[in-house]
């Protein structure tokens, strides 16, 4: 049996789209071996859950936040026949030692997606990370994270990169189609789309900084609009950020919107901007990407693995107002170069992030696991 341990998997966001993704590659590489696997959330709702990707289906049971509800049975599985433990997150790492206890022959794997990793995690969760019998990151530069923030040996560390989801691209290549439509208020005019969580602890994705510089891009552009796609308690914030800087014609929020409206949001915008301090990864860069679209982040953590500086979008620094102007304003001015990078852009993503190609490597790790 091989035993998939998350902290959520029906939520929005990256780290649950990731481990959806995990969880179905899990389930299906078990099937093909003649395996059991089982899959327990710690946050999702106390049932049994059934969820797809790309038709490929898999089962899990939440656990309601409930600590004993998720400890209890994962030592009950784990007891005697598991040959693989998976955290899904380093939170959920020191339970692999104990599980170990009761499969002595088992192997751990502990997946660190980004943020979480580069400050030094407390004592547990760091001895944790060093015991896995590997630590699969999705770049090379959470990868170094690992290794210098908790001191996980570099023999012990894989990178993975995540893929981009494939009923997304079932949803981008019906655009335009029938019953397509943006969602209501959507702006007419050239649009520059962010997506993200708003949040005061995820300031740092950048989002004032695009209203910031807004005034100096519609003085060139004046039809250019922002719209800020989200979920969150932080919109006030950001709405007092555009009220200083008088933009309100120019910003528009949009709160929860559905994988579909935001796949035409995608499909609708001009180009992609998420100036980020750091990401792990950047899977709404792919998305950006996917949709043909140039994209600009910022050039800190993962995003650099993603975005080719200069072929498919522009890598900014951080809080760097002047350089992520000239970034915008070189796209707006030449569509050409825009398009061009936007087509760059579609081709890595299906040559190098298909979520086929993530699908076989990660069934190519945990075979070797199994038969280590």
């Amino acid at each position: 049996m091989i035993l998939g341990l998350f902290t959520d998997l029906k939520p929005i966001g990256g780290v649950q789209r990731a481990g959806r993704h995990i969880a179905a590659v899990m389930t299906e590489f078990a099937s093909g071996s003649n395996k059991d696997c089982q899959l327990l959330s710690l946050n999702d709702s106390c049932e049994l859950h059934r969820m797809s990707i790309a038709g490929r289906e898999f089962v899990f049971s939440g656990c309601a936040k409930s600590k004993l509800r998720f400890v209890a049975p994962a030592m009950r599985r784990a007891w005697g026949r598991t040959e693989l433990i998976i955290a899904a997150y380093p939170s959920l790492g020191p339970l692999a030692p104990v599980l170990k206890g009761l499969a002595p022959k088992a192997k751990s794997v502990v997946i660190a997606h980004g943020v979480e990793v580069w400050k030094p995690l407390p004592s547990v969760r760091r001895l944790a990370l060093r015991m896995a019998d590997l630590v699969l990151t999705p770049t090379r530069d959470t990868a170094r994270q690992v290794a210098a923030n908790q001191g996980v040996a570099e023999e012990r560390i894989r990178v993975l990169p995540w893929a981009i989801d494939p009923d997304f691209l079932t949803l981008v290549s019906q655009m335009p189609g029938p019953g397509r439509t943006l969602p209501p208020g959507f702006p007419e005019g050239r649009v520059i789309l962010t997506v993200g969580r708003w949040s005061a602890a995820e300031r740092y994705k950048g989002v004032d900084t695009l209203i910031t510089v807004l005034p100096r891009l519609v003085s060139e552009f004046p039809d250019l609009q922002l719209v800020v796609a989200g979920v969150g308690s932080d919109q006030t914030w950001l709405q007092q950020v555009v009220d200083h800087h008088h933009v309100n014609r120019h910003v528009h929020f949009f709160r929860e919107l559905s994988y579909e409206d935001l796949a035409t949001c995608y499909s609708a915008c001009e180009i992609f901007a998420m100036p980020s301090r750091g990401e792990g990864f950047g899977l709404v860069y792919l998305e950006a990407m996917a949709c043909g679209k140039p994209v600009i982040g910022g050039c800190h953590g993962g995003a650099p693995e993603v975005i080719d500086n200069g072929r498919t979008g522009f890598l900014v620094k951080y809080d760097d107002t002047d350089q992520l102007t000239t970034s915008l304003g070189t796209l707006l001015a030449d569509p050409a170069l825009a398009r061009n990078m936007g087509s760059r852009g579609r081709e890595r993503v299906f040559r190098e992030f298909h979520f086929d190609t993530f699908a076989k490597s990660f069934k190519h790790i945990l075979r070797d696991l199994c038969e280590s």
